[in-house]
């Protein structure tokens, strides 16, 4: 009787162990294959990506050249199917079914494209094109709003492209190819495009201007090892014109996103895969629309830097509700934009800092009384405030994206400091400070990431793999781990804090990177980007 009763629970427990996911066996994909192409029986670092509805989940083929979507990816329907490989397109197949409980597998054959120059990102396009490295980098200014191949395939002459230059200068910052935004007063040329006489006579040099391209096509190499252990989740959003240029995911699984030309706050259930907008309410007629930074207070509330409608707007979670903040009217001018809010700590003082790129300054706000500070810290020296953050004392820190240095304001004394990155002309562009005061940050101008202690102020600073990646961003996971992305490569990075070793994930598209956020909430930490271009919002999560 007693080995009768030890088999059935043996039985039993057996039983549960293989329902119950990641205990004692992992259920079947839901979808397997190998990828090859004439030439390549087996091809590693292939997107393999797989749409329905609003939704693409993405894997990477392995060095067998194999790939697989993990049980619960993919729900039980047909799938349409594409490849990411530069130099190939999909010959077949291009759809999938996947049935309940049963696993697909099928071969995916890929073959030579006939239209490089389509296939080709950014930063194989910069790589392509005769130049020095100085002169390629005034490419990566372009990508704010629109592909380096659209300057490529051009016909204009360097007079022609002088005034393409000039009427660029007109659109705010937050235009972007399907939405243009004419500004309320426009950018000083040496400004916006230093030396725009050369550099439209560059440009001239590398497009259609004087016929077919005479220089060879480059591309990167497919990404290899750990970068192929990825699964990659893309929504789609509702609009093609919405630029998801922050976002910022809960433990929930939901996603809040700014709108960088449009006027709403933006919020994507990525379990009931509902969107809803959220209206900001206008605070400048006539200017132009949309916002750039999401924030959180200690409270929970959003806050949202106003660009052109200047200004700052909370929303109250649970009320579902905005409450607007607007600059003092003789401090507005024409060009006045808060691109970046400071809220995170407050709670100190009741004090607001925000950001104004046309100012090259910093304001703080008393939340009480309105009375509102200007700081000039670069009132007689190049730079210029762009990502702020503040610390546990409500001090403000900043990144100079106009030069090379990591700058405090003192809550308590105003004094500002200045402490240059090692490497010159590094343009610090965003980042974050941690609970230990040290401040994570992308050199945009430097191909290089970087970390500064707040406490010992010293600085360390990693080079990225290759050039033009741009790093637009940097955070810290919970592993240890610094994420940056870059606006040229259509690619993310993980690198070991311990070890300085990149890791590259290949998105499946063309992607504008702009924030990255990292959310800790998971036992493996989970990176969200934006399309800024691509009206959509992405996950990458690593499998090891």
């Amino acid at each position: 009787m007693r080995r009768k009763s030890t088999l059935a629970a043996a039985t039993a427990l057996a039983l549960i162990l293989s329902a119950a996911p990641g205990l004692a066996q992992t259920a079947a994909p839901a979808l397997t294959g190998k990828v090859s192409a004439p030439g390549e029986a087996a091809m590693e670092g292939v997107v393999v990506s797989a749409k329905k509805g609003i939704v693409t989940v993405s894997v990477v083929s392995n060095d067998k050249g194999e790939f697989s979507f993990p049980a619960g990816r993919l729900d039980a329907g047909e799938y349409t199917l594409s490849i990411r490989a530069v130099g190939y397109n999909l010959e077949g197949p291009k759809k999938a079914v996947v049935a309940a409980g049963a696993p697909a597998a099928l071969d995916v054959k890929l073959a030579k494209t006939k239209n490089l120059a389509s296939q080709l990102t950014n930063l194989e396009w910069m790589l392509s094109v005769p130049g020095t490295d100085e002169q390629k980098k005034g490419l990566t200014n372009c990508t704010n709003c629109h592909s380096v191949e659209r300057i490529l395939s051009s016909s204009y002459n360097a007079e022609e492209m002088l005034e393409v230059i000039k009427r660029m200068a007109q659109y705010s910052n937050n235009s972007f190819y399907k939405k243009p935004q004419i500004r309320a007063e426009v950018r000083d040329i040496n400004r916006f495009v230093p030396n725009a006489d050369k550099v439209s006579a560059y440009f001239a040099s590398i497009n259609r201007s004087e016929g077919e391209r005479a220089w060879d096509l480059k591309t990167m190499p497919r990404v290899t090892g750990d970068g192929t252990r990825v699964i990659i989740t893309e929504y789609d959003l509702p609009e093609p014109t919405i630029q998801p240029h922050d976002v910022m995911a809960d433990a929930d699984g939901v996603v809040w996103h700014s709108d960088f030309s449009g006027q709403i706050l933006g919020r994507l259930d990525t379990k009931t895969l509902q969107h809803k907008s959220y209206a900001v309410p206008l605070q400048r007629q006539g200017w132009p629309t949309g916002a750039l930074d999401i924030e959180q207070d200690p409270q929970g509330n959003i806050w949202m830097a106003l660009m052109f409608q200047s200004g700052a707007a909370k929303f109250d979670r649970a009320t579902e509700k905005f409450s607007m903040v607007q600059l003092p009217a003789d401090m507005i001018k024409a060009d006045s934009q808060q691109a970046f809010v400071g809220p995170q700590n407050m709670n100190v003082d009741n004090k607001l800092w925000m950001q104004d790129p046309g100012r090259r300054g910093i304001y703080r706000m008393d939340m009480g009384s309105g009375k509102t500070e200007l700081f000039e810290p670069f009132a007689k020296t190049p730079g210029s405030p762009y990502s702020i953050f503040s610390d546990k004392q409500n001090n403000l820190w900043f990144l100079d994206f106009g030069g090379e240095n990591i700058v405090k304001i003192d809550a308590r004394t105003t004094e500002i400091s200045k402490f240059p990155t090692p490497t010159k002309r590094s343009r610090p562009r965003r980042g974050r400070i941690d609970a230990d005061g040290k401040i994570w940050f992308g050199e945009f101008g430097a191909e290089r990431v970087g970390m500064f202690d707040t406490k010992t102020e010293k600085f360390q600073e990693w080079e990225v793999p290759g050039k033009f990646f741009a790093p637009y961003d940097a955070s810290l996971d919970k592993k240890g781990y610094l994420w940056t992305g870059g606006m040229n490569a259509d690619r993310v990075l993980r690198m070991s804090v311990a070890t300085g070793k990149f890791t590259e994930y290949q998105l499946p598209h063309y992607t504008n990177i702009r924030r990255i956020f990292v959310d800790d909430s998971h036992d493996k930490p989970v990176l969200w980007v934006g399309n800024n271009h691509g009206a959509s919002i992405i996950k990458v999560e690593p499998l090891d």
